[in-house]
């Protein structure tokens, strides 16, 4: 058991999924769905189901669903001591649409809740962060914040850049940072592309959905440092939602342990990522059985 700390959103996520085959501009048949979501309120369930000892920090958004969401965290293990609730009107919403056979259409995320997360902020709980054995944090936060992590964290610090919009806030906390340094990130295939430029990590696990994982290990080979490529498929599974599979995957990696081997944090990773793609929800309970 790994003690973890994650940094990041937690939110509202509301997933509707057409009945059938996306009509663009018109409504679709469907259903829809609500439930407790967020990149980072994501891993730490996910690491929680997996039986590591979780800290989350995050700022709740306000009104009505805020107070909710912490009860649920708690209820499910994590510790939140250290989080906020936000003043009423600001908001920590994902809507996304589904197509059919589960893949994302598209979406739009309102996590202003996430922007009082600021370096002061994570600052007053770097006690909290650095008695962790790992560090997570999703790219919600700002590049300043980021930036402070890269700077202070002294355990291995894991970034996850959430979407394309918000990859280059990792490429933009290097650039800001001091040490310019951090043990590994996760994206997709896409977000990868905006951070090309980001080589001073350990680890680059790059997700590419049905084609499973890539990972870039910075090796020293004969006393000459480079890049070394795996490629591991995905995992035979019957995709019911995509929405969570790169969160549970980060958390397979996480869990695995920053000493892990490429191998066994890829092998962790692919298997909670199956598990939540084959699920209805974000984070499938059948996690808890690996």
């Amino acid at each position: 058991m790994l003690r973890i700390c994650v940094i990041g959103g937690a939110n509202v996520d509301i997933t509707a999924t057409s009945k059938e085959a996306f009509r663009v501009g018109d409504s679709n048949p469907g259903r829809v769905e609500v439930s407790w979501g967020g990149v980072g309120r994501n891993i730490a369930h996910n690491l929680a189901l997996l039986g590591d000892e979780v800290e989350l920090l995050t700022i709740f958004g306000g009104g009505l669903f805020g107070p909710v969401i912490a009860d649920a965290c708690r209820a499910l293990g994590m510790k939140i001591d250290h989080s906020e609730i936000a003043a009423e009107g600001t908001n920590s919403f994902f809507v996304s649409i589904n197509n059919a056979d589960g893949e994302l259409v598209g979406g739009v995320a309102d996590m202003n809740a996430t922007e009082g997360m600021t370096p002061e902020w994570l600052a007053a709980r770097q006690q909290v962060i650095n008695s962790a054995d790992a560090v997570v944090a999703d790219a919600n936060s700002s590049a300043e914040a980021l930036a402070w992590l890269i700077d202070h964290c002294d355990k291995p610090l894991y970034l996850d850049a959430v979407s394309v919009a918000k990859a280059g806030r990792i490429q933009e906390a290097v650039r800001l940072s001091k040490r310019k340094e951090f043990f590994a990130f996760k994206c997709n295939a896409i977000e990868n592309v905006e951070l090309a430029e980001v080589t001073c990590c350990r680890r680059r696990y790059v997700s590419v959905g049905a084609e499973g994982l890539k990972v870039e290990e910075w090796i020293t080979d004969g006393g000459v440092p480079r890049w070394k490529g795996y490629e591991f498929p995905a995992l035979p599974c019957i995709v019911r939602n995509v929405t969570g599979g790169g969160d549970a995957l980060l958390a397979g990696i996480v869990h695995a342990g920053p000493d892990a081997t490429v191998e066994e944090s890829a092998r962790w990773g692919l298997e909670c990522a199956r598990c939540a793609v084959e699920s209805p929800k974000a984070v499938s309970d059948k996690i808890k059985e690996l």
